[in-house]
C-alpha cells in the first residue's frame, strides 16, 4: 500500500470504512450520499467542532457499521489512547459491536494502515478490550450500571467518546415507563461516565416516539445543545434517500401499511398515536401563487421564552373564490417579548395585501401586550381577538380543507416544518404553527363576507 493511500485512509473515515468492508466481505461498500453526511459529522466530533451529536437515520442504512464499528476502529488507530464507552438497548448487541471492532484491529489490512496501534495481549473479554497505549473500548446495555470506566480524557485532543446506538428497543418505545427508564439511565449512568465536560456524546438511532431519548435531548432535556443529523427515507422532493437499497415503491408500500411506524423509524418524524387530524399527504406543493389573493397572517404567541416552552409561530394564507386555501409562508421561533414584537412588525411592513391577526390573551398581560403592539402597528392592517374554543375545534375547519385536498402550499424551506406540525396534531409536543394556521384560516373565512378593516 502506498504512503498516499495510507494517509487517505487515516484521515478519511468513509474511505477507511469502504476499505475495511471490502477486506472483510470481499466486495466494495454500496455508496450513497448519506454516508458522507454521517462521516463528516463524526469527523467534526474528533476535531472538536461537535461535542453533542444525534444521528437519526432509517434502519438498515449501515449506521452501526459506519458510525459505531468502523468509527471506533478508525479512532483507535489515530488516537490509540482513546477511551470509549459503547451502549445499546441490549448489552449483547453492544458487545458484538465491540468484539467486531477488536477483530478489525487485529486484521492484517488494519495493521497496514495503523501499524503503530497494538492491543494488550490479555484483552480477551468480548465486552471490552484495551490497547498498549492506555486506550479502552467498553460495551454496556441501556439497563446496566458502569463501574470503574470512563470515556474521553482531560486532554485537549480527541481521546474517545460515549457512543449510544439504538438505546430503545423498538417494541418498548410506546411504553412511558420504558422510555423514562432509558432517559433516567442516560442521566444517572451515562452522563456521569464522561472523564471531562468536553467528552463527546454521540447518539445514533431511528426515531421511535416523539418523547424517546433523541426527542428528549433535542427538546432541551439535559440543558445542552445537540447537533442533529436527520436523514428521512423519503426526501422533500419525494424521492428515496437511497434508491438502490430502498426503492421508492417499497417505501411507499411500507408507509401505506403502517404510517405510524414509518413516520418514526423511516422519516425520523415520530407521529404520536392518536394524531392525524390533518391528512398532510393531500396538500399540494406549488411553485407559484395567484396574484389576486388577499392574505391574512395569523400568529400564535408563546407564553415564555424557556427552551422547553412553545414557539411563537406565524402562518400566512389566503382563500380564493372557489374555496381553495393557499399557504404562502410559515415560521416559528423562540424569542424575548421585544424580539417577538419586532418580528411581527417586520412581517406586517413587508407583507403585501395582508392583514395581521394576533390573539389577545386574557388578563392584564394581554391588555398590555395589545397596547404595545397597537402602537408599533399604527398604519398597518391588523386585528386583535381572543381565541374561542379548544385548539382542536379551532383547527377543525382547516383540517377539513386539507383532508378534502383543497389546500396548496408554496414551495419553500419551511414546508416540512409546517407539514410535521400538522401531521402530529393534536398529539404533538408543539402545536403553535397549527394554532397560527387555524387563526389565519378562520379569520380569512370570516373576512370573506365582510370588507377588510384597517
Amino acid at each position: 500500500m502506498t504512503p498516499k493511500k495510507i494517509a487517505e485512509l487515516r484521515t478519511d473515515l468513509l474511505a477507511f470504512t469502504d476499505y475495511m468492508l471490502s477486506a472483510r466481505k470481499g466486495e466494495p461498500m454500496m455508496r450513497n450520499w448519506h454516508q458522507e453526511v454521517v462521516c463528516k459529522a463524526l469527523e467534526r466530533v474528533v476535531i472538536g467542532d461537535a461535542k453533542r451529536l444525534i444521528i437519526n437515520i432509517p434502519p438498515r442504512s449501515g449506521k452501526t457499521e459506519l458510525a459505531v464499528i468502523n468509527f471506533m476502529a478508525w479512532c483507535m488507530g489515530n488516537w490509540p489512547h482513546s477511551q470509549f464507552i459503547h451502549a445499546s438497548y441490549s448489552k449483547r448487541l453492544a458487545t458484538t459491536n465491540t468484539y467486531t471492532v477488536r477483530a478489525i484491529m487485529q486484521s492484517d489490512e488494519y495493521r497496514q494502515v495503523f501499524d503503530h496501534t497494538r492491543l494488550m495481549q490479555d484483552s480477551q473479554a468480548k465486552d471490552e478490550f484495551r490497547t498498549a497505549h492506555g486506550g479502552i473500548v467498553y460495551a454496556t446495555g441501556a439497563d446496566g450500571t458502569i463501574t470503574g470506566y470512563g470515556a474521553g480524557s482531560m486532554s485537549d485532543d480527541f481521546a474517545g467518546a460515549i457512543i449510544i446506538d439504538d438505546p430503545h428497543k423498538a417494541g418498548e418505545a410506546n411504553s412511558d415507563v420504558m422510555r423514562a427508564n432509558v432517559i433516567d439511565w442516560f442521566q444517572t449512568t451515562m452522563e456521569s461516565r464522561k472523564n471531562s465536560e468536553d467528552t463527546p456524546i454521540i447518539l445514533i438511532m431511528q426515531r421511535l416516539h416523539e418523547h424517546d431519548l433523541a426527542g428528549w435531548l433535542l427538546d432541551g432535556g439535559n440543558g445542552e445543545e445537540w447537533e442533529n443529523i436527520k436523514i428521512p427515507a423519503i426526501t422533500d422532493s419525494g424521492d428515496s434517500f437511497w434508491p438502490e437499497q430502498f426503492p421508492i415503491s417499497m417505501l411507499e408500500r411500507m408507509q401505506e401499511a403502517n404510517p405510524y411506524v414509518f413516520a418514526g423509524q423511516y422519516m425520523q418524524n415520530p407521529t404520536p398515536i392518536g394524531g392525524g387530524d390533518f391528512k398532510t399527504g393531500n396538500i399540494q406543493i406549488v411553485d407559484a401563487l395567484p396574484s389576486w389573493l388577499r392574505f391574512i397572517r395569523g400568529w400564535d404567541l408563546a407564553a415564555t421564552t424557556k427552551k422547553t416552552s412553545d414557539y411563537t409561530a406565524t402562518v400566512k394564507l389566503a382563500v380564493d373564490g372557489s374555496g381553495v386555501v393557499w399557504i404562502a409562508h410559515a415560521h416559528q421561533f423562540k424569542g424575548a417579548p421585544d424580539e417577538v414584537e419586532r418580528t411581527i412588525k417586520q412581517y406586517a411592513q413587508t407583507d403585501k395585501n395582508t392583514k395581521t391577526s394576533i390573539p389577545q390573551d386574557p388578563g392584564a398581560a394581554g391588555v398590555a401586550q395589545k397596547m404595545a403592539l397597537s402602537r408599533m402597528l399604527q398604519g398597518i392592517n391588523f386585528v386583535f381577538s381572543p381565541e374561542s374554543g379548544d385548539k382542536r375545534t379551532r383547527a377543525s375547519a382547516l383540517a377539513a380543507q386539507v383532508n378534502e385536498g383543497n389546500v396548496r402550499m408554496l414551495r419553500g424551506d419551511w414546508n416540512q416544518t409546517l407539514l410535521n406540525a400538522l401531521a402530529v396534531f393534536p398529539m404533538g409536543a408543539h402545536d403553535d404553527l397549527v394554532d397560527a394556521a387555524s387563526r389565519a384560516y378562520n379569520d380569512t373565512v370570516t373576512a370573506r363576507s365582510a370588507p377588510m378593516i384597517a
